[in-house]
């Protein structure tokens, strides 16, 4: 006798939630590489920081899309 498992719940939030894991390393990668460029460099700290903040802007708005996105376009 075989068991199955059922899938309760909405899938795009099991989707979103695979999904955010990109972003998330990409700011964990943006931050670490920033504070490493900081400490070999510091004189370079207010360029650092702008482009470290920039590119964590960009990183997390591709969070924040697929977060909107179900919203936008629902299922039919």
């Amino acid at each position: 006798m075989s068991v199955l498992a059922e899938v309760v719940g909405n899938l795009g939030a099991i989707g979103y939630g695979l999904a955010a894991i990109g972003p998330g390393i990409g700011v964990g990668i943006i931050f670490g590489q920033g504070v490493q460029a900081i400490a070999r460099q510091p004189e370079a700290y207010g360029l650092i920081r702008q482009n470290m903040l920039l590119g964590f802007v960009l990183t997390e708005a591709l969070a924040l899309i697929g977060l909107v996105a179900p919203f936008i376009y629902p299922k039919a």
